[in-house]
């Protein structure tokens, strides 16, 4: 039986994997903490219903799908309006099959996304990425929307307070979101911090 985690974009991707493997549960991704057999990225809320779709067919032709899992971000919308969306989106291609959705949003104090929850769990001293809170209250009435500025303050974090000059050079190899998550010590995935801690319940969700 199939178990499939859809994600809203590559990096949800890398962070759930990179957080599957930090967390204390001999597994790795597909086998065998989530079973996940497979990641889609959506790239947005835009593609949900016709990826459902496709599970639809699958379903109805005798695929044996075990639990299928959707992490979205909460944004600006919060938490029940994202996760009343997902399950309007659902309802409209599932109507009464049977199907095992469990829904899980990224959030900090009920809003934001994954770069939201990155800097709540960030390990390394950040004093170049820190410093763009200056930069954004000399921005005045042209400051950056909070989802736009968390995400640059990431990649000043991941980028400048993270990599050693070398890496610098080779930035897009070195210094990227998946190199970043996976491979380097620069997030702290054992914080105790109730987010972080109810995404790893929900994780634990499809232990089989």
């Amino acid at each position: 039986m199939s178990n499939i985690l859809i994600v809203e974009s590559e990096n949800d991707k890398f962070f759930i994997e990179a957080l599957i493997s930090h967390i204390d549960i001999d597994a790795e991704v597909g086998n065998p903490i989530c079973t996940i057999d497979e990641y889609d990225c959506m790239g947005g809320m835009g593609k949900l219903k016709n990826r459902l779709q496709e599970l639809k067919s699958r379903f109805l032709k005798g695929d044996e799908i075990n639990k299928v899992g959707i992490i979205f971000d909460a944004d600006n919308v919060g938490i029940e309006e994202r996760t009343k969306q997902i399950n309007d989106i659902k309802n409209s291609v599932f109507n009464d099959a049977e199907l095992d959705l469990k829904i899980f949003i990224m959030n900090i104090d009920g809003h934001g996304e994954l770069e939201t929850l990155l800097k709540e769990i960030k390990s390394i001293n950040s004093p170049i990425a820190d410093c763009l809170e200056s930069w954004q209250e000399c921005l005045a009435d042209k400051k950056l929307n909070k989802k736009d500025f968390d995400k640059l303050w990431i990649q000043i974090y991941q980028r400048y307070d993270c990599c050693d000059k070398k890496e610098q050079k080779q930035a897009g190899r070195k210094c990227n979101n998946e190199v970043s998550l996976k491979n380097k010590l620069i997030y702290d995935f054992y914080k105790d911090i109730n987010e972080l801690n109810k995404l790893k319940d929900f994780l634990e969700k499809f232990r089989n």
